[in-house]
């Protein structure tokens, strides 16, 4: 489950995932990432994984569909936090293959440093 999240930055796309990510969840997120590009022109992210349990591969789907269509150009930041180290090592590579984004991960009790992270822009 998805649950969108206001972090006060009018550009930021917020949510927190506990459990899967449905389809649903992703055409909520990717709406509110294209109607904030809209306004802003860029956006930065912010992710709070609390328990994660996969994705749908038709969630998949969707994401794919808009990246080829908006592009990953629009995304300034990312900040990802949550508490497994696995999920460091893909915020890792994420940062290393994506490099003109700018994605840290930050532990939950870092959660005020990742809004930080993101307001200075």
């Amino acid at each position: 489950m998805l649950t969108m999240i206001n972090l006060d930055i009018e550009n930021a796309v917020a949510s927190s995932i506990d459990g899967k990510v449905t389809e649903d969840d992703m055409k909520r997120i990717l709406l509110d990432a294209q109607a904030k590009t809209e306004l802003h022109g860029k956006v930065v992210i912010f992710e709070q994984i609390d328990n994660f349990d996969g994705i749908e591969f038709s969630a998949l789907l969707e994401e794919v569909r808009y990246l080829f269509h908006a592009g990953i150009s629009h995304v300034a930041k990312v900040a990802v936090v949550a508490d497994k180290k696995w999920i460091e090592k893909i915020v890792k590579v994420e940062d290393k293959l994506f490099r003109k984004i700018d994605i840290k991960f930050f532990l939950p009790e870092e959660k005020d440093q990742a809004i930080t992270f993101l307001k200075q822009q």
